[in-house]
């Protein structure tokens, strides 16, 4: 049986990671379009350059700042 509590972080790490995979499916799409017209590197290559410590600490702040805004516009409105 799920408490409300569960509940609550189960619906902030699916919120947060649906941002998280906009993030990175975003920048894989940018740097895979850069690098691959730049000098025809694979996709492989795009996949290592943007899985960077940066990057997930970028991905995770920008996924709680969002979830707390649409958790704002959700009680505003």
């Amino acid at each position: 049986m799920k408490t409300k509590k569960s509940g609550s972080i189960l619906r902030v790490v699916v919120e947060m990671g649906f941002i998280i995979f906009l993030f990175y499916s975003n920048l894989l799409m940018g740097e895979f379009t850069h690098s691959n017209s730049a000098s025809g590197k694979t996709l492989i290559f795009a996949l290592q350059d943007i899985f960077t410590a940066a990057n997930f600490a970028i991905a995770v702040v920008t996924a709680l700042i969002g979830y707390l805004i649409f958790e704002y516009f959700r009680k505003k409105l």
